[in-house]
């Protein structure tokens, strides 16, 4: 018997307990609200998608074609519809989740306004996302097995018997909107009672991953401008800890924390680390300072000096009391923030680069592997790159090396449009198209997202419609570019009141009041216009 066949006969039993005071309630009619309503907390949610991820990282391992995508959104309504038009082309959510970026967070959902990627946004506005993202989700699963009991009534009132046993076992077998979520807690909002504070108050909302990076809270940057800062690894490890008490506080004993390092760009620290032997774990970080070899007399008033190997060192501070690294370090202390993060309770990383080149990724994840084999990566595929030049100059170096002839193009201008048809674009275009199954080949990229997506396309759609309705097209624009679409491509949306939940209304009504019912869903609903 199927579970929701078995809420039926559960919900009967309980009505027969309460007599003749039931009898306006009907077990089947509950048991559809029940399977509408899979998920009752955002714990449960967390729990459910925690062994989701878990399950998809040991399959990774075995097989690095079986790596995970996201998409960036920033509205509970945008991630409904991503996650729909996943489950109507791709037929199933597996593999594929949602991402939560600090970034659009601050640019879209700050009550002070478009903010930029620094931290500055409210703190609470990043747990309340999570939670309209799951309850739009679940919407959506209201929503499509509503439908589907729709369906099961009609072919049951036309005697359809072979209809009937196809539909309920779409009920039966229906997979959940529900997706993991990989939730930016940037530098976690300050010191590591602020981070466990909103870490449980992100998990309680469902999420199961949280990214945290190794930046100073109060001077972060995003991840792609300049000025980043980052913190000792001691105190970036008693953050880690901090996410996973909130983890086994709440009983998500295997939630997922992913260590984000900003090194390969952050040339500055905000303090020197403690060391107390040489070769620790703050000796190593201090080794990477730029300093100067300096004499007991040669010292200034206010001068800060560490010594290393009978010498006095002096670090460069700057005005901004920071201190720098040594140029052309980024590298290896990228290497160092990873194994050192693994080993001390992260469970993914996630390596902030200048471009994407999977050689560059693969040599640093090659050298964390030697001392942690199972070593995997989140990486953003990020706006903040121009794909289209990078890999345009990649096929162009890829080509050089060959022995090709490139003189018909010019590098440093290789964006032109003139190139657009050339055999090196054709090469670009497939190293870009190619570029998250070759990188999860050899970079151990598990996870591939793209940060802001849909910041990007709410803007060229909204642009699209804007010129050509304010423009010559008029009303045309809309239908042609919107509506027409919809109806062909089977988009959900055309039926908007549908998507909004009207329909589900009627039938609670209907369950509720019976014949009485007013619903909004008859004969002169506009919404019949589309079939």
């Amino acid at each position: 018997m199927t579970a929701y066949q078995d809420d039926i006969h559960a919900i009967r039993a309980l009505k027969e307990q309460h007599g003749s005071t039931w009898d306006a309630i009907d077990p089947e009619s509950v048991a559809r609200m029940r399977a509408q309503n899979r998920f009752r907390t955002g714990l449960e949610i967390a729990q459910y998608t925690a062994d989701i991820m878990r399950r998809d990282m040991a399959e990774y391992d075995a097989d690095s074609s079986a790596y995970t995508q996201s998409l960036g959104v920033w509205h509970g309504f945008i991630g409904q519809q991503k996650v729909i038009s996943i489950k109507k082309h791709l037929k199933s959510t597996n593999k594929r989740y949602l991402y939560l970026s600090g970034w659009m967070v601050a640019a879209l959902r700050s009550e002070f306004g478009p903010l930029p990627d620094q931290s500055m946004h409210e703190k609470t506005s990043v747990p309340a996302l999570i939670e309209e993202l799951y309850t739009f989700l679940r919407q959506a699963d209201a929503r499509e097995l509503d439908l589907l009991f729709t369906q099961l009534d009609t072919a049951r009132a036309a005697g359809d018997e072979t209809a009937v046993e196809f539909i309920q076992s779409q009920i039966d077998n229906h997979e959940t909107h529900v997706v993991p979520i990989i939730a930016d807690i940037d530098a976690g909002f300050g010191n590591p009672e602020a981070t466990y504070l909103l870490a449980k108050k992100m998990i309680e909302a469902g999420a199961c991953a949280i990214q945290i990076e190794n930046q100073v809270s109060d001077e972060k940057q995003c991840g792609h401008q300049d000025g980043k800062v980052t913190v000792p690894h001691a105190d970036f490890l008693a953050k880690i800890n901090a996410v996973r008490y909130a983890f086994l506080e709440l009983g998500i004993d295997n939630g997922v924390i992913v260590a984000r390092t900003d090194s390969l760009g952050a040339g500055l620290t905000q303090k020197l680390a403690v060391s107390t032997l040489p070769g620790d774990l703050g000796d190593q970080y201090n080794a990477f300072l730029d300093v100067d070899e300096v004499t007991a007399s040669s010292l200034g008033d206010g001068d800060v000096i560490i010594r290393r190997d009978g010498r006095l060192l002096r670090p460069k501070r700057l005005a901004s009391n920071l201190y720098q690294f040594r140029p052309g370090t980024g590298e290896d202390r990228v290497v160092l923030d990873c194994i050192t993060s693994l080993r001390n309770g992260a469970d993914l990383l996630w390596i902030e680069t200048e471009k994407p080149h999977v050689e560059q990724i693969a040599g640093m994840v090659d050298r964390i592997r030697e001392e942690v084999p199972d070593a995997k990566l989140v990486y953003n595929n990020s706006p903040s790159f121009n794909w289209t030049l990078k890999f345009r100059q990649q096929a162009y170096d890829l080509l050089r090396e060959q022995g090709e002839d490139v003189s018909a193009y010019d590098r440093d201008n290789l964006m032109s449009v003139e190139y657009d048809d050339s055999a090196l674009a054709r090469l670009a275009d497939e190293k870009i198209r190619s570029f998250q199954r070759d990188g999860s080949a050899r970079a151990g990229i598990f996870h591939h997202l793209i940060t802001l997506p849909t910041y990007h396309t709410a803007a060229l759609s909204t642009d699209d419609l804007a010129k050509g309705y304010f423009g010559d097209e008029g009303m045309l624009a809309y239908v042609k570019g919107v509506q027409r679409r919809e109806i062909r491509e089977g988009i959900a949306t055309v039926k908007h009141q549908n998507m909004a939940g009207s329909d589900i209304g009627d039938n609670h009504k209907e369950y509720f009041a019976g014949e009485a019912a007013l619903k909004a869903g008859g004969q002169h609903n506009t919404m019949n216009q589309f079939g």
